[in-house]
């Protein structure tokens, strides 16, 4: 009774932290491992098997905000087959490297740039509430793109933050405005990358099917009314959560990263 008793609370309690945690990353643009991540941790699953089956549930996240924001996407269909051809083999790369990378460096500088990329978003009041597409240069597409496979090796191997980056560095490079980066984070990051991330890592550490179904339905819940919050409130309330999930990310992986260098 007591195995079943705690069985039951384990799975409202993951139901509660995935649709919570995909609810604020549907609206920032990322950050939904900050939360659900570690909580699959705490509960005792194997670090791989968690961030397998956090990416599978990340890809509900982006299925169920993409939905409320399909009609917008069809805008923008060149921006995505550039995040999804160049992004996705960083991802798989990212992902067959995660026993070889050394966590705690990657979680110091992580944290450090999604600190910077909050307090830049703070200091700048209008960055990201406009759109403007704009034509950038050659060499500005290169330097993008080297961001774009950089960031998909981060989204294999450490997962937090990374859709953050993309949506950040969409608003820088085109000009768009947060609510249609955001849209294209998750449509992208959210579905194609965190899948193929699933995907990869499922065969390195498996799935943790006892918890998945609850994990795709808070997900997908939480991404649908995140999603569904965006579009009635607009950019502002976006750069808000985007700007507290930037330095909250950022603690929160400095800290891991530094306890980690004291273990160590």
């Amino acid at each position: 009774m007591i195995d079943d008793n705690y069985s039951y609370i384990k799975q409202v309690s993951i139901l509660v932290v995935s649709f919570f945690s995909n609810l604020f990353s549907a609206i920032s643009g990322g950050g939904a491992g900050l939360i659900q991540l570690p909580a699959l941790l705490i509960f005792g699953i194997p670090y791989l098997k968690a961030l397998a089956s956090h990416k599978m549930a990340t890809v509900a996240l982006g299925i169920g905000s993409s939905i409320r924001n399909i009609s917008s996407l069809r805008d923008d269909i060149s921006i995505i087959s550039e995040l999804l051809i160049i992004g996705i083999p960083g991802v798989i790369i990212g992902s067959n490297l995660v026993n070889l990378i050394s966590d705690n460096y990657l979680y110091v500088t992580l944290g450090i740039f999604s600190i910077f990329i909050g307090i830049y978003s703070i200091k700048k009041p209008n960055f990201g509430l406009n759109s403007d597409l704009t034509r950038i240069s050659f060499s500005r597409r290169l330097i993008y793109r080297s961001f774009v496979f950089f960031i998909g090796i981060i989204n294999g191997s450490i997962s937090s933050g990374s859709g953050l980056l993309v949506t950040i560095l969409l608003i820088k490079t085109f000009k768009i405005d947060f609510l249609r980066a955001v849209s294209l984070t998750l449509f992208s990051v959210g579905i194609f990358w965190n899948l193929s991330g699933a995907i990869t890592l499922s065969r390195i550490g498996n799935l943790e099917y006892d918890i998945l179904i609850v994990l795709l339905i808070g997900s997908f819940s939480g991404g649908y009314l995140g999603a569904h919050l965006s579009n009635l409130k607009g950019n502002k309330l976006i750069k808000q959560f985007f700007n507290f999930i930037c330095l909250s990310v950022g603690l929160t992986l400095l800290i891991k990263g530094f306890r980690l260098f004291i273990a160590s």
